[in-house]
């Protein structure tokens, strides 16, 4: 075999169809687009539009809801700390937070926080600093030994009046009662 005899085996690549070549070709004139008309024109932005009819998307009805300022966490499960911990790349010792977990190449980058997860078996006593856990997660370290500080965020001025005031209408609606 030489480099100048390599080529593709029979019908592994299709030649794209060439249209407005001619009545010989089979989509000749109208290259397959009709006749007249908007749609048989170039960048035809017609989307949604239904000839004036309410459009589908807007006679059914919405649902759900998305968070304006969604918080993303990076989840980490007990056998992944696990793991780390018998590679040697944590220690039992030392109190581990975001920063431990991106330096021993468990996490990528941090996000808006660290999220533990109870799935797995963890056998080693360790004091995690992080954003939340989950009870089953809670359990299992508290059950090896070690410990779970959660970080309290930091709640604006605003806010803290925002909910003072909604919880002050609460309670107007509840005596109105």
């Amino acid at each position: 075999m030489r480099l100048n005899e390599i080529k593709d085996n029979a019908g592994a690549s299709k030649k794209r169809v060439r249209v407005g070549r001619g009545i010989g070709s089979g989509v000749g004139k109208t290259a397959g687009r009709g006749h007249k008309g908007q749609k048989a024109r170039n960048g035809v932005a017609i989307g949604g539009f239904e000839g004036g009819q309410m459009p589908l998307y807007r006679r059914l009805p919405k649902r759900g809801f998305s968070k304006w300022r969604r918080k993303s966490f990076n989840e980490v499960s007990l056998a992944r700390l696990q793991e780390a911990v018998d590679a040697g790349l944590l220690k039992a010792g030392g109190e581990i937070d975001a920063d431990a977990l991106i330096a021993s190449g468990i996490l990528r980058r941090a996000l808006d926080g660290v999220r533990i997860l109870g799935v797995g078996e963890l056998k080693a006593a360790l004091k995690l600093k992080v954003d939340h856990a989950t009870a089953s997660a809670k359990a299992a370290i508290e059950k090896a030994g070690g410990s779970v500080t959660l970080i309290e965020k930091k709640v604006l001025a605003d806010d803290e009046t925002k909910r003072a005031k909604t919880a002050a209408k609460k309670a107007n609606k509840a005596n109105a009662k």
